[in-house]
């Protein structure tokens, strides 16, 4: 069950509208099912309607009228809350929505259970599947009803309502959700031939703009050179930048004006402040390489930051990993910039998908992820290389960062986050095998020869005993060989940088092992390939006695701790 909240100033327009035909004539046997105390009038069961109506209308506002004379009347003195049932609920009796509605009103503090100068309210069902409770919020000792955060109580009600009546439960949220779309606005979408609000289309416009930033000043520049947008940007007395407000050409309100929303009502994230939080200090990774070295690749690098994703959320601080969904769901955001356009209706939708995922009420601490969006960042001026190479391969690693964060959603019991992160990963496992499937085509048609292939095999089999068949077995095994030899050929030892490849991380969550084999050992053959003198080093300390375990409890605390043979040593850069 989910409720919804408002308030007003005009309890027979409300009540009017509960007991008409609706907007589509979709209001059928509207009828009281409870009351404040059980004798309302119901203009449903009347033979004189407009007459009853009236009575009731004059019923509710009574202490209203009584609180005008002493100056005491709220404003908005009308409170309204509709409460409907999941499509898969069964159908509740008249008995059991009357009960719901004494729990909400109870609940929300507009009649609390025993207290005899609650608000008057009834609760009108004119629907199956839901009912409308109508109140005034003037207590019977004429002081405005207490119901702060009404909305929560309601929610945390209903939600045991569920489970005592056996219905649907229903994924609750935590606040930290983009504004859904009115009716009004979705029906304005439609008129003008679109299928998304204007508001839905500005939070992804200011989305893509934040995420190809490098400073805040930048992403007001990049969003005022936006087709189609205008920019209203407030300062403060002194001349700081306070806010700005966005608005799309041509959607103007009755009166032909501009309809602007700012930064926060589009999304919690996209306030001015907490854009600056993000942007500031925020350098590309876009370091000059001395003469005699090769530049980064800065797909690589991205699907090294990215890479590290998986390990962070798997750590106890959670502001960091925080930091981190949040700064990947910027690099979904720049992904349709960098892609081909058969790939960004897909990459599209995952971004936008996935961007109910990089909220939630832990708050981030936004510097932890700065090497992620700086390398995002670093590819605005680098285009999908031919072969897409690096795409598919930052689109592999995609896949399991977007795992990996639907399980720290699910953990901590953000369920809107963890099903919208399922829901992205299926249009990114889309995007990823349309990218994948030319590359993967291009390395297998240079298959090496069959004794080549044989030896791979045989080091395949040496290095991971436990996936060498699944692998031999992959459609992806040709395109992998391929990328053996190619690394061999730039210096490389193929045995090595395979059992490399393969320590990085686990394969068994893998859909395809030997394809993510392909994408790391690509990667890893970009960097140079060690010396006879480093591999000699490497040698010579793998051979180096290990302490016996008496002797390390006899150094105490201060003894280190083993790696693991198996486990990789991994560099920390900074």
């Amino acid at each position: 069950m989910i409720a919804k909240i408002s308030s007003g100033k005009d309890t027979a327009g409300l009540i009017r509208y509960l007991y008409g035909p609706g907007r589509a004539n979709e209001h059928t046997d509207p009828h009281l099912v409870a009351s404040w105390d059980g004798f309302a009038p119901d203009p449903g069961r009347s033979n004189d309607f407009n007459a009853t109506r009236k009575r009731l209308v004059q019923d509710l506002d009574l202490r209203l009228h009584q609180a005008k004379r002493l100056g005491r009347a709220p404003k908005q003195h009308v409170w309204h809350c509709s409460v409907r049932a999941s499509p898969e609920d069964r159908l509740l009796s008249d008995d059991e929505w009357a009960a719901v509605a004494r729990r909400i009103v109870a609940a929300t503090g507009i009649a609390p259970e025993g207290d005899p100068d609650g608000c008057r309210w009834v609760a009108v069902r004119h629907a199956e599947d839901h009912i409308h409770i109508a109140a005034t919020k003037v207590r019977g000792d004429l002081r405005t009803a207490r119901h702060w955060n009404d909305y929560l109580t309601a929610d945390k009600e209903l939600a045991a309502v569920e489970k005592d009546y056996g219905l649907q439960q229903v994924m609750r949220g935590d606040r930290t959700a983009a504004k859904r779309p009115t009716r009004a606005e979705q029906e304005k979408a439609h008129r003008t031939g679109h299928q998304r609000t204007a508001r839905e289309r500005l939070r992804s416009t200011v989305r893509t703009a934040v995420s190809v930033a490098t400073s805040p000043d930048e992403f007001l520049d990049i969003l005022t050179r936006t087709d189609s947008v205008h920019v209203d940007i407030q300062y403060f007395p002194s001349g700081d930048i306070r806010g700005y407000k966005v608005a799309l050409d041509g959607d103007t309100n009755a009166a032909g004006e501009p309809i602007w929303h700012s930064g926060s009502k589009l999304a919690p994230d996209l306030s001015f402040p907490k854009i600056r939080e993000r942007l500031t200090d925020l350098d590309p990774t876009t370091t000059t390489a001395p003469e005699n070295h090769r530049r980064p690749n800065p797909w690589h690098q991205a699907t090294a930051a990215a890479e590290r994703i998986p390990t962070r959320l798997a750590q106890a601080d959670d502001a960091a990993a925080q930091a981190h969904i949040a700064a990947f769901g910027e690099a979904l955001d720049a992904l349709p910039l960098l892609a081909p356009k058969d790939l960004r209706p897909q990459l599209q939708q995952a971004a936008i998908t996935f961007e109910r995922a990089t909220r939630s009420r832990i708050r981030a601490q936004q510097d932890q992820a700065r090497a992620l969006r700086g390398a995002i960042r670093a590819l605005r001026t680098t285009s999908v290389t031919g072969d897409g190479t690096g795409l598919a391969m930052f689109l592999d690693i995609a896949l399991l960062v977007v795992t990996a964060a639907t399980h720290w959603h699910q953990l901590r019991q953000h369920d809107q986050q963890a099903t919208a992160a399922r829901q992205a990963l299926i249009h990114l496992r889309t995007a990823y095998e349309e990218a994948a499937a030319a590359p993967l085509a291009a390395l297998a048609q240079r298959k090496p020869p069959q004794r080549l292939v044989e030896r791979l095999a045989r080091q395949l089999h040496r290095v991971v005993p436990a996936y060498a068949e699944q692998v031999l077995s992959d459609p992806a095994w040709d395109a992998l060989a391929t990328a053996l030899i190619d690394a061999e050929h730039s210096g490389h030892v193929p045995e090595r940088i395979l059992q490399q490849a393969a320590n990085e991380r686990a394969l068994d969550d893998a859909r395809s092992s030997a394809q993510v084999l392909v994408w790391r050992v690509h990667r890893l053959a970009e960097r140079s390939a060690p010396s006879a003198r480093a591999l000699a080093a490497q040698a010579h300390s793998s051979i180096q006695k290990v302490p016996s375990g008496q002797q390390l409890l006899e150094q105490g605390s201060a003894s280190p701790q083993l790696r693991s043979p198996a486990e990789p040593t991994r560099i920390r850069r900074r």
